[in-house]
């Protein structure tokens, strides 16, 4: 009969299974080239004009020789990795494992498995230099603060994080203007000029474009993964 305290003596040797994502994940993405990570809705149905942007946006990536990261499953996953398919490159899939919503889509040429979310979102941010934020639930928010947390606190680059979609996200940069910046001082006049808002998929992709063009690939390993 196991007691409460089996989850934590088995800790020592749960780090070699979290070791061994980030070896096969670090090894498979260190050889796939500069990237753009795409995230969205697992919700998002074919038919929706946001699909549709996504397969666009990178289709335009794939086109211009930029691999394509997206969770790997369904909605905005399955449009980014289809657009990259479509544009003849790498259609990265960092697939997880969830009770619901999450399973592989067919447009995904480079699988990779997960079983843990710190691993996979190290992955999401390491090897990326732009992310594109459709619109999406609790794991799109997750992302982008993540993300634009490591951007203001200087531990990755300034990459371009370019939300798609002014109707979906304006209430929330009305309200972090209003709440977080105007009235209680808690992040800088600045801070929200670390994202660029569109609505063009053409758009997005030059945005990644002329910063590729400006700063080049990456030389230097972020302080955050350092």
């Amino acid at each position: 009969m196991s007691d409460g305290n089996s989850f934590i003596r088995e800790d020592p040797w749960r780090i070699f299974r979290i070791m061994a994502e980030f070896v096969d994940s670090f090894q498979t993405l260190s050889q796939a080239g500069p990237a753009v990570t795409i995230f969205g809705s697992a919700r998002m149905r074919p038919s929706d004009k946001y699909y549709h942007a996504a397969v666009a946006i990178a289709k335009g990536l794939a086109q211009h020789h930029l691999a394509v990261i997206t969770g790997g499953g369904p909605g905005i996953m399955e449009a980014a990795n289809k657009g990259a398919a479509q544009g003849g490159g790498k259609s990265i899939g960092l697939n997880i494992e969830l009770p619901h919503e999450q399973a592989g889509n067919r447009f995904v040429n480079l699988p990779l498995h997960f079983h843990y979310f710190f691993a996979r979102k190290v992955c999401f941010a390491k090897y990326s230099l732009g992310f594109v934020f459709m619109p999406g639930g609790f794991g799109t928010l997750d992302e982008f603060f993540e993300i634009i947390t490591l951007a203001q606190t200087e531990r990755i680059p300034q990459f371009p994080l370019i939300l798609f979609g002014r109707e979906h996200w304006s209430g929330l940069l009305r309200w972090l203007k209003a709440e977080l910046q105007d009235k209680h001082k808690f992040i800088s006049p600045d801070d929200l000029d670390l994202v660029k808002v569109t609505d063009a998929p053409q758009e997005a992709v030059e945005i990644i474009l002329d910063y590729e063009r400006r700063v080049g690939h990456p030389t230097v390993i972020p302080k955050a993964f350092a």
